[in-house]
Parts: C-alpha cells; sequence; structure tokens
C-alpha cells in the first residue's frame, strides 16, 4: 500500500477504535449544501461523518477488528462515527433522511455487533438517554416510596386514634 494510503487507513483506523459505534450509509446524489447541514447536525449530537474510500475503509475495519465488511462496502459510502449516544446520531440521519430523502442508511456497528438499518432505525425512535435514565430512577425509586408508605401508614393511623381520643376527651 502507498504511503499516502497507509495514513489514510491509520486515521480510519484511529477513528473506528475511538468511537463505540459506526453507521455506513450511502450518500449518492446527496449535494455539497446539504452535506454540509447534515455534518452541523451530527456535530450537535456529538458525531461526525466522513467520506471513506472501500477499499481503504475495508482494510482498516479488519485492522480495528471489526468483522470482515467484504461486499457490504460498495458504492459512495460515508462512515459515522461519535464519542456519545449511537442512537443520538441515528435520530440525526433519521431527520435528515426525512427531509431530504439522503443519505440511505445501510449498517452500521456498536461494540462490534453489526445492526442492520432496520434496527437503527428502532434506536433512532429510542427517547435521549437522559429520559431513559430518568425513567429507570423512577422505576428503581418506586417500590422504596410504596414501602415508606407502608410503613408509615400503621403509625399514622395510630396516632389519629390517639388524636381523636385526646380531642374527645378534651371536649
Amino acid at each position: 500500500m502507498r504511503a499516502e494510503k497507509q495514513i489514510i487507513s491509520t486515521e480510519y483506523v484511529t477513528r473506528l477504535n475511538s468511537s463505540p459505534f459506526f453507521i455506513v450509509v450511502d450518500y449518492t446524489g446527496l449535494k455539497v449544501g446539504p452535506m454540509t447541514e447534515l455534518r452541523k447536525r451530527l456535530q450537535k449530537a456529538g458525531a461526525e461523518i466522513h467520506v471513506v474510500k472501500n477499499t481503504i475503509f475495508r482494510i482498516a475495519a479488519k485492522e480495528a477488528g471489526v468483522a470482515d465488511l467484504g461486499p457490504s462496502l460498495t458504492g459512495q459510502i460515508a462512515v459515522v462515527t461519535g464519542q456519545r449516544d449511537v442512537s443520538a446520531a441515528a435520530k440525526v440521519l433519521k431527520t435528515f433522511t426525512s427531509e431530504f430523502e439522503k443519505p440511505k442508511t445501510r449498517f452500521g456497528f456498536l461494540n462490534n455487533q453489526r445492526l442492520e438499518a432496520a434496527a437503527l432505525t428502532e434506536l433512532a425512535e429510542l427517547p435521549p438517554l437522559e429520559i431513559l435514565r430518568g425513567k429507570l430512577l423512577g422505576l428503581l425509586n418506586t417500590p422504596a416510596t410504596r414501602l415508606v408508605a407502608l410503613l408509615n401508614t400503621p403509625g399514622s393511623q395510630l396516632a389519629r386514634v390517639l388524636q381523636a381520643r385526646v380531642d374527645k376527651e378534651q371536649k
């Protein structure tokens, strides 16, 4: 491999190793203006998109320990990577695709596990991570709240009976 291609391959490997996920999209027909808009939206979601050369990316994916991508890398592709939440990046892609009808999501990888386009669409429909955490904490907190209320009930009932007795004797 020529030195220029080796440098590009090393950059791809670094990007793949530093990201817990990547999403491969087909950007055929996407003009520069919309692509710039997509880059801005992905940046807000903590992700970035890079146009890649198929053969070099295939080699870089092997070096990064991802399964052999073989024939799934054809046409004009770009790769979305990020440091944060895969569902946030998938949500941006889904919204952008509904507006511009491009790019088409092909597949992705999350922690070295392949996700097809349908699975990425499901991830895009999930609520943000903060909301999911809040719901989980609420679910964990509910039994404790009910237990405290249940343990408190006999004591509060006894206190009301005693207060009623005191009120009755004072009359």
